[in-house]
């Protein structure tokens, strides 16, 4: 390879790695986005739940908040399969080109570390705490409807 073929290649590498790194800072906004909708949405739950004898509100704000936690779930699984691609697909495969592989060789100490379970993955962590937040909605859900059906019948 000549020097100019070098150099686009390692031009191109660097480019195309910011770009990457763009792409997860992006994720994390999003991700921070959807905690936060979350947050506020338990903030309002509580409030309707404080200030109103209404049991409407909650049961239609648990389906908006269980309907965030789907969207958040699927969010991460794109976010994440794109950027597996991004690093196993396109960077790994530049990197050939290079002396030295600096993604390949993360990647590889990240599964040894994630196989000898020394590593927690912030990924796995967020769709744990989706699960748990879709849950406590479910709960709250459960609680509103049974509410609204025993005093449906309390009135007959």
């Amino acid at each position: 390879m000549q020097n100019e073929e070098k150099f686009l290649v390692i031009e191109q590498y660097r480019i195309y790695s910011e770009a990457k790194e763009s792409f997860i800072t992006r994720n994390f906004q999003t991700n921070r986005f959807y905690l936060i909708l979350s947050l506020v949405l338990f903030l309002l739950l509580y409030i309707f739940y404080a200030l109103t004898p209404s049991v409407a509100p909650i049961v239609i704000g648990s389906i908006i908040g269980m309907a965030v936690c789907v969207m958040w779930w699927l969010n991460l699984d794109s976010y994440q399969f794109l950027i597996k691609i991004k690093y196993s697909k396109v960077l790994e495969e530049m990197e050939k080109y290079l002396p030295f592989m600096p993604y390949k060789k993360e990647y590889e100490a990240f599964l040894d570390a994630k196989r000898d379970k020394k590593a927690i993955v912030f990924s796995d962590f967020q769709k744990f705490l989706t699960i748990i937040l879709f849950c406590t909605h479910l709960v709250v859900f459960s609680n509103g409807v049974c509410t609204l059906v025993l005093s449906m019948t309390k009135t007959y």
